[in-house]
């Protein structure tokens, strides 16, 4: 479904500047942005990522992965194709690089804000997480969908990439409560060259929701030779801390895929190695995925007692009394019911 474009400027010869990502495209009559899917018709920029999805699914929340936000709940997940990102390891691939012209868009489903939300209830889901592929691209269809999430009881969930402008995650921020950012990497030259995309702009994006008081937490994927030096690792870290010593860190195992299939799967001991290195930085919350075993509960940042005891992504017990401690009543960072 084609809708009007939010966030352009319309420039000399019918040309138009798109500002909802850092990419800043200037788009010709007829052409389409970096994403795919955002397309200037005769001066004027729509979008092709409304009103219809490529997968929607109830996932428990802690898959996005939030470990702090409302435990043991499930989410309706949704996502359009495309993405303002071309990662060579992408996990989700087969949708997020998707484009107006690909074949399986033939799988897309047709659902309006007030469906997604139905849905959301129907299947007893306590919030709406936009993920898969990249929030930001399909951010209208987001939009308008969480503002009719907020009006029916439901949280809204980002899982981004963080390479936004300021201007969307202003305008969403009253109905936007919680965002797991993918930070790749702590090199420029990673982004340009990996991701097609560059690393300034993601941090900026991460400072802005600490700012606009949403909850976030940060997912890095660990590639073996490209990303797991100690050096990139203390300062992913160190990023964290200097903003919340509080925001969770997860440190997520990567599997050969896509264009990285060539590339070996991240060891046990790379994941430990980081784990430490987090807590060597301050941060209170380092959690490891993608590998069993793992405790992932939620351990009390002043007496150390389990405040939530979770086994992968099923809660087993919790010792909170709102948010706070139920054994020596420090407050747990994080949304809570």
């Amino acid at each position: 479904m084609i809708r009007k474009a939010m966030f352009y400027e319309l420039l000399d010869d019918s040309l138009v500047s798109c500002y909802l990502c850092s990419h800043h495209c200037r788009i010709a009559p007829r052409k389409f942005g970096f994403c795919g899917v955002r397309e200037n018709m005769d001066g004027e920029l729509y979008t092709h990522a409304f009103g219809e999805v490529i997968a929607a699914n109830p996932d428990p929340v802690e898959k996005k992965p939030l470990y702090h936000f409302l435990p043991g709940s499930y989410s309706f997940s949704i996502a359009a194709p495309g993405c303002n990102f071309h990662c060579g390891f992408c996990q989700n691939w087969q949708i997020s690089q998707l484009s107006e012209h690909s074949p399986r868009l033939s799988e897309k489903q047709e659902r309006s804000p007030a469906d997604i939300v139905r849905n959301a209830k129907e299947v007893g889901c306590r919030s709406i997480s936009y993920t898969y592929t990249e929030p930001t691209i399909f951010f209208e269809y987001a939009y308008e969908t969480a503002k009719e999430a907020k009006e029916n009881g439901l949280y809204n969930v980002f899982v981004t990439n963080g390479f936004m402008t300021p201007e969307p995650l202003n305008t969403i921020q009253a109905f936007l409560d919680a965002c797991n950012v993918d930070l790749k990497s702590f090199r420029d030259e990673f982004y340009r060259k990996i991701c097609k995309g560059r690393l300034e702009p993601v941090l900026q994006s991460i400072r802005l929701m600490k700012k606009l008081d949403i909850w976030v937490e940060i997912t890095t994927l660990v590639i073996p030779g490209q990303n797991d030096t100690d050096e990139e690792l203390e300062s992913i870290a160190r990023f964290i801390a200097s903003i919340d010593r509080s925001m969770p860190w997860h440190i997520s195992r990567f599997h050969p895929d896509y264009q990285f299939g060539w590339a070996e799967a991240t060891t046990p001991d790379t994941l430990r190695k980081a784990h430490e290195i987090g807590k060597a930085a301050g941060l209170q919350f380092v959690y490891l995925g993608n590998l069993r075993g793992e405790d992932r509960s939620i351990l009390c940042p002043n007496c150390g007692a389990v405040v939530v005891a979770r086994s992968d992504t099923s809660i087993l017990d919790a010792n909170l009394k709102g948010n706070r401690c139920g054994s020596c009543g420090q407050t747990v960072p994080g949304v809570f019911e």
